[in-house]
């Protein structure tokens, strides 16, 4: 059977623990809020009504593709596509390809922060293997414009980073919304998180500040780890309702 991501893949090794997703998660949604075309997420009315669970479906959706088979991945990418095709129909406009782009360049950007801030450096061909998948999923889609190597795609993520991004009324609003739903102490821990992997730029736009209290606690997280206790730890991040799906993160998706 052909995967879309092999099995020894490092891409399965980062999209495999929760942890790391769970920070990719913080630094996408600190990315999401600044975008210049999150105006199409609050277009559908989901977006502000249920960030947290919006959130998730992205990541879950990214799960899905990584550890399916190549003609169900390529299945669920069509899927996706067909979402936001019904999308644009509704609203009479084209979602432009930067905006795609943006997105896929935040997968592989928080993919490689989260693992590298919990586990490890990746080496070049690791980094390489990650673009990869998501290139991938990007020519999947028809996306135009890609770069054609990791190399590009730091160049690329660089100018995006620096044309595509503002603090807006929207920004605001959408982190209105996550305290709202996640509560006074996980909100806090959310933005300490976002400290830790999103680029300098975000953090700029979103005066986040440089020192985190997260860092000094990591430590004692990864102990946790050692003794099965990381995924209580992991539980207090998000309110009680996404308990299942945050255990659920540790365990390889069932594809049909």
């Amino acid at each position: 059977m052909e995967y879309f991501v092999d099995k020894e893949s490092i891409v399965r090794q980062i999209w495999g623990k929760g942890d790391t997703v769970l920070f990719v998660f913080a630094g996408a949604s600190a990315e999401f809020a600044l975008n210049k075309a999150v105006d199409w997420l609050y277009f559908t009315g989901r977006l502000p009504a249920d960030p947290l669970g919006r959130l998730f479906s992205t990541v879950m959706y990214a799960r899905q593709i990584v550890f399916s088979e190549k003609i169900a991945a390529e299945k669920a990418i069509d899927k996706i596509t067909s979402i936001h095709t019904a999308v644009e129909t509704n609203r009479g406009a084209k979602i432009p390809d930067w905006a795609y782009r943006d997105v896929l360049f935040m997968l592989i950007h928080y993919s490689l922060a989260s693992y590298e801030l919990l586990e490890r450096k990746l080496s070049d061909a690791e980094k390489q293997e990650l673009f990869d998948v998501f290139y991938r999923v990007g020519l999947r889609m028809g996306l135009k414009g890609l770069p054609n190597n990791f190399n590009e795609w730091v160049k690329m993520r660089e100018e995006h980073l620096q044309q595509d991004l503002e603090k807006g009324h929207y920004t605001i609003d959408l982190y209105k919304q996550y305290r709202k739903h996640l509560g006074r102490l996980r909100y806090w821990i959310l933005k300490e998180s976002q400290k830790l992997v999103v680029p300098k730029k975000v953090n700029e736009l979103l005066s986040l500040g440089n020192f985190s209290w997260i860092n000094p606690i990591l430590f004692f997280y990864k102990l946790s780890r050692k003794i099965k206790l990381d995924w209580f730890l992991k539980s207090l991040v998000m309110p009680a309702e996404y308990k299942k799906q945050i255990k659920d993160l540790d365990i390889v998706p069932a594809v049909n």
